[in-house]
């Protein structure tokens, strides 16, 4: 045993055990940096590995415009996409035409109405013209025209297509592009109200029944070229689109005896700019519309629904697509057509509808 017999003997020692404990402090403290940076250096080698450090999560910022979604084809035209781009008015927003004068519409033939100007400006070339759309409209309130695609702003002065008309007027337009449903009770109640409808049938549904077709020639109704197969022109070359057209054509008129007029309407209303401009080289205005409702499906009401449907929705100049197939539509035909004319609208033809002269 060690003694220590003075105090600076004393002092002595605990300056040898102070340092002592200072380098033990000291060398475990570097151990610790020494491990730590050793792991840093094997987080960040070359190797793909990352730091320990973590970076936080960006927390994703609301979308400032609406996502444009490629709509769902269903089994018949659609009215309006789940989600719709922004929409702006036609420049001419009561009568909207593309066609013999640019971004002038044109109004109905009776001698009140006023026919639109038919001036016109020079458009910049469509660099996409291959692009799909699908036609759809915006309802407004009851009594208003509807909003429609920004596209119809793109529409060249070569470009014939028709969506809307003027004044008190409703253009029934009925799609036959699946079944053809009652097709007694659809005439019947055309001829008792002594009233016209302009029909887009396809060919395949003209072969079927070429006595119905005859019959709604020869009652003054209007018949146009919905093509042969009611396939979506955009998976179609522009070979296949012109014989689809032509053959309708000359089937119409082996069926009728008549020219075909010429109005077309693209299936499900799916169309490009390069094949709207093609079209109306091949003479043909196309129509599209501003009243449709989901009527591919059974409809809940039965027959109140396509009635309240039209009705919640007039407009001047409305052109109304209805489908020949939906049992509940040829059911309500008779109610919906009193109910136009009660309402103060005259039923038309898409004939009546005159371009201004240039």
């Amino acid at each position: 045993m060690m003694t220590i017999r003075s105090r600076a003997g004393f002092a002595a020692l605990t300056v040898i055990l102070c340092g002592t404990l200072l380098a033990a402090c000291s060398g475990t403290s570097g151990s610790k940096e020494a491990a730590q940076q050793q792991a840093e250096a094997v987080k960040s080698t070359p190797s793909g590995t990352e730091t320990i450090k973590e970076k936080p999560v960006p927390t994703p910022e609301l979308l400032s415009a609406p996502v444009e979604l490629s709509p769902i084809q269903p089994p018949a035209d659609p009215v309006e996409p789940p989600v719709q781009p922004p929409l702006k008015q036609p420049s001419n927003p009561v009568a909207a035409i593309v066609g013999n004068g640019g971004d002038s519409g044109y109004g109905g033939a009776s001698a009140s109405t006023t026919v639109a100007s038919n001036t016109y400006k020079p458009r910049q070339p469509i660099t996409n013209d291959r692009k799909d759309y699908s036609w759809y409209y915006m309802k407004q309130p009851k009594g208003k025209v509807p909003n429609f695609p920004n596209e119809t702003n793109q529409y060249t002065d070569n470009m014939k297509a028709l969506w809307v008309g003027t004044g008190k007027k409703v253009y029934l337009t009925i799609d036959t592009g699946g079944p053809m449903g009652d097709t007694e009770l659809l005439i019947k109640s055309l001829k008792d109200n002594n009233a016209k409808a302009n029909f887009f049938i396809a060919g395949y549904n003209v072969k079927k029944d070429p006595d119905f077709v005859r019959r709604l020639v020869e009652d003054g109704h209007l018949v146009a070229n919905h093509t042969m197969t009611h396939t979506d022109m955009n998976l179609q070359t522009d070979e296949q689109v012109k014989k689809e057209i032509h053959d309708y054509e000359k089937l119409y008129k082996e069926v009728t005896g008549k020219e075909i007029q010429p109005y077309f309407r693209f299936p499900y209303g799916r169309y490009n700019m390069h094949l709207l401009s093609m079209v109306s080289d091949m003479g043909y205005t196309s129509v599209f519309w501003s009243t449709a409702m989901k009527d591919w499906v059974p409809r809940a009401n039965g027959a109140e629904d396509p009635y309240n449907d039209i009705m919640g929705n007039l407009h001047d100049g409305n052109i109304v697509l209805i489908h020949q197939g939906s049992p509940e539509n040829i059911e309500a035909l008779d109610r919906i057509i009193k109910g136009i004319r009660k309402a103060g609208y005259e039923l038309a033809l898409l004939t009546d509808i005159q371009p201004p002269s240039r």
